[in-house]
């Protein structure tokens, strides 16, 4: 059984992305953002993702349509749909997200937006395939 104290775990990580837990249809990832950045624009065309943010406040940008979130929101983006999520506070933004079928490599740790984009552009953080 894998158990998560998912606030602690997310909080006590300071690492851009780090991948808790990794099935077969779905990955559990942590994130932290740093004050002033993003997530980057994006669209997963095969995969569902939910987020819920820990801490920090920040902008939800998905299909559009622009809300603030903070600690308890929870923010559903279905495949194929254009999101960005933006740290507008003073302190990091913490999430968690579940991403299903997997987005990443089985145990990837990214220090930085900067390391996860260079990872992903050279094909280093594929996820399992089943």
């Amino acid at each position: 059984m894998e158990h998560f104290t998912i606030a602690t775990e997310a909080e006590k990580s300071p690492d851009f992305r780090r991948v808790l837990w990794t099935g077969e249809h779905t990955q559990l990832v942590i994130m932290t953002i740093p004050p002033g950045g993003e997530i980057g624009e994006e669209v997963h065309e095969e995969n569902d993702q939910i987020l819920t943010f820990v801490s920090g406040v920040g902008e939800a940008k998905v299909s559009g349509q622009t809300r603030k979130v903070a600690q308890g929101d929870l923010v559903v983006v279905p495949a194929g749909r254009k999101h960005n999520f933006v740290n507008t506070g003073p302190n990091p933004l913490v999430l968690y997200t579940i991403y299903g079928p997997p987005d990443h490599a089985d145990g990837a740790v990214h220090k930085t937006k900067e390391e996860a984009d260079r990872l992903e552009e050279a094909g280093k953080d594929e996820p399992p395939q089943s």
